[in-house]
């Protein structure tokens, strides 16, 4: 039976939905077909089983959808049978390009584990669907002020990124946070507490709105249909000729100026309270039909889901995301509609689409952004922060221009290019993260600075070939660990005589380490002299070019 909501019911569903998702998460569904038939809502579905909720609908918006499947994708993915192929430092150099896009990483030995189970991607993927994460251990540790200070300002910018920081499995949980962030980075959901109007707590509302919906299944149409009618989107656009010329643009890519007009009229009943920064909807709605998106409208309701059903929307939007992930790449328009093709309903299925792609995998090449760098290494040389680790690299993220959810576009350039930017990235990965080795004496210490740095796993023994007998040979061994695994390189012949030529030395004809480096003969500073190699290699590395590209894979 075909029914009609009121505008004014929409909202109150709407607002009820987001408000109470998480406390009636398992009588969510129930509860919203009862509210429609009370309300005399629009939906359509035939029963109240699991299966209805994928048919649930309101005038061809539909609310929820299962991701696709792999065997649905245009875009080609990288199998197992074509990854195991790959040569031992092409299988590193993908492995590292999907995990540190993901924001992950693993130690060395446990990364080497999953490349040679002979089903690292496929793995991978499906361990995106599946939730593992003690979710309660989890949010209360990144909120104990004993491990992380959440500092006086934006703090929940500092909580988010926290979480991807202490996450320990690579999860359905943990791939719906990283979904939002990537989403409110963009010009699409950004909560751009930049400007006068909007606040701190947009950006958690925003951000977790997004992730409860993602949790429940929720289309990409429901998703920024219900963000386009949200409090916190109309603090960034904030009157009816502005928020409908944004949309139309942002969403759909449509810059024709004779539609602004119409959008505005939609949305004349529509405003921002300049005083409490607080959307208000009117009485005085619009009644007269209005033709877009091949349709008729009348109201702001109206304007929003039928943009969110269009093609130029779903278009817009994948498009946006290859932008995010391909950079300057030739293909992105080849790549665009080849994933249009397939017909996504979810931000998954767009996104999964994209990572696991042999095109992604394989041929792009593109910075990478200064999260994708310090969520990977801090994981991989198993890093101990200190207290203010986090809160201290939000800032910096604000140094390089690459702050968290502040901009009103979202981040045009998602990776810090120009000089001043990029000096702070180097200098913020050198000085803090890679030159900066955690003193084990200070194992269960969070607030002292030679708390901070990577621990003595990240270059234990076993992960190189550790030969009192032969020297030279362990040190090359040592330095080309370093380079595969961060690097995802060789080092060069020359790369190599350098730090030899630094390092070794001639005594009674024999080659050994010198004082400073001696890792062997000194049985009281070995660790310590290993760690001066492995700190002068490592300073080395931050001047490289590959620590701050992918490549593509040849």
């Amino acid at each position: 039976m075909e029914l009609t909501l009121s505008h004014t019911s929409l909202l109150r569903l709407r607002h009820y939905y987001m408000e109470f998702t998480m406390l009636f998460r398992f009588f969510l569904f129930p509860l919203t077909l009862l509210f429609f038939t009370a309300c005399g809502g629009g939906g359509s579905s035939s029963s109240t089983d699991d299966g209805s909720k994928y048919s649930l609908e309101y005038k061809g918006l539909t609310f929820f959808s299962k991701d696709m499947s792999k065997e649905s994708y245009k875009l080609s993915a990288l199998s197992d049978d074509e990854f195991n192929q790959l040569t031992e430092v092409q299988k590193l150099q993908v492995a590292d390009k999907l995990l540190s896009s993901l924001f992950f990483g693993y130690e060395y030995k446990q990364l080497q584990e999953k490349i040679d189970s002979g089903s690292f991607l496929s793995d991978t993927y499906n361990a995106l669907s599946k939730e593992s994460t003690q979710r309660e251990w989890l949010e209360s540790y990144i909120t104990d002020p004993t491990y992380f200070v959440q500092g006086r300002t934006n703090s929940e910018s500092t909580t988010i990124l926290t979480r991807f920081y202490a996450a320990k499995e690579l999860d359905s949980y943990f791939f719906n946070n990283y979904i939002a962030f990537i989403l409110t980075q963009t010009i699409m959901f950004s909560p751009a507490y930049e400007l006068e109007s909007s606040h701190y707590p947009n950006v958690a509302t925003t951000y977790n709105n997004i992730v409860r919906l993602l949790e429940d299944e929720a289309t990409f149409s429901n998703i920024t249909y219900t963000h386009m009618m949200s409090e916190e989107n109309w603090r960034r656009f904030r009157s009816p000729e502005d928020n409908g010329r944004e949309m139309l643009e942002i969403f759909a890519s449509d810059t024709d100026d004779a539609h602004v007009p119409l959008a505005a009229k939609a949305l004349q009943n529509w405003k921002l309270d300049r005083d409490n920064d607080t959307l208000v909807v009117t009485l005085n709605e619009n009644t007269q039909a209005i033709k877009l998106f091949g349709s008729t409208i009348y109201n702001g309701d109206d304007f929003y889901r039928e943009l969110v059903k269009s093609d130029d929307f779903k278009r817009t939007i994948i498009r946006r995301l290859v932008e995010f992930f391909f950079g300057e790449s030739s293909e992105r328009d080849s790549i665009t509609n080849t994933i249009f093709k397939s017909n996504p309903k979810t931000w998954q299925d767009i996104l999964k689409q994209i990572l696991f792609s042999k095109e992604y995998l394989l041929n792009n090449s593109r910075a990478k952004s200064a999260e994708e760098i310090f969520f990977s290494l801090t994981k991989k040389i198993n890093f101990k922060h200190r207290d203010n680790t986090l809160e201290y690299f939000k800032y910096r993220l604000t140094d390089m221009h690459q702050a968290v959810m502040k901009y009103k576009l979202g981040k045009l350039q998602r990776v810090p290019l120009d000089t001043l930017s990029f000096i702070t990235a180097y200098k913020y990965f050198r000085e803090e993260v890679v030159l900066r080795y955690s003193d084990e004496k200070y194992a269960d210490e969070y607030s002292k600075w030679q708390a901070q740095g990577w621990r003595d796993s990240f270059v234990a023994n076993e992960n190189f070939e550790y030969m009192p007998e032969d020297v030279k040979g362990s040190l090359e061994s040592l330095i080309e660990y370093i380079f595969h695994f961060i690097l995802l390189r060789d080092a060069t012949k020359e790369e190599l005589a350098m730090f030899e030529k630094r390092m070794l030395t001639t005594k009674d004809s024999q080659t050994v380490l010198s004082f400073e480096f001696d890792m062997f003969t000194q049985k009281d500073t070995q660790e310590r002299n290993k760690r001066n190699i492995v700190m002068s290699v490592l300073d080395y590395i931050t001047r490289v070019d590959s620590f701050y590209l992918y490549k593509e894979v040849k």
